[in-house]
């Protein structure tokens, strides 16, 4: 069974990759995201049973945390040279808000996470995650050399 799963990540994170974005082309965001599965789950040797319950936690994970990354990005935003003081206060507190309920993501996540994963593979996790994106900017910097 876990050949057969191997096998599968492994084929799918080859597709993934291949659909990735080159230059010129658009990539395909359901099979980039299977190659992403497919390559955490290896990584964390994930069992059927716990890959089952731990993406959907990931994902809600993932996408809470993006959209409150993109919200903080936005109140960086200093285009205009012309914010007052007032403004760029707020702008600063309203940061430290968001990084606080940053944090309050994470520790939920892992307490929920914790119950079907490891914490060594919790651990590890970001690791992976960081390994999988610095893959595809290494194979999209490639095929842009190409």
């Amino acid at each position: 069974m876990k050949k057969y799963i191997l096998t599968l990540s492994i084929l799918l994170l080859t597709l993934g990759f291949s659909f990735a974005q080159r230059t010129g082309e658009r990539y395909d965001p359901e099979k980039l995201q299977a190659a992403r599965i497919a390559f955490i789950t290896t990584r964390l040797d994930l069992t059927p049973s716990q890959a089952e319950k731990f993406w959907p936690l990931y994902n809600r994970f993932s996408d809470t945390r993006g959209n409150s990354l993109r919200e903080m990005s936005k109140l960086s935003d200093t285009k205009s040279s012309e914010i007052s003081e007032v403004d760029a206060k707020k702008r600063v507190e309203n940061r430290l808000v968001i990084q606080r309920r940053l944090i309050e993501e994470e520790q939920s996540f892992i307490a929920d996470v914790s119950k079907v994963i490891s914490y060594n593979q919790i651990l590890k996790l970001n690791g992976i995650s960081r390994d999988f994106t610095r893959q595809l900017y290494q194979r999209q910097r490639r095929g842009n050399q190409n």
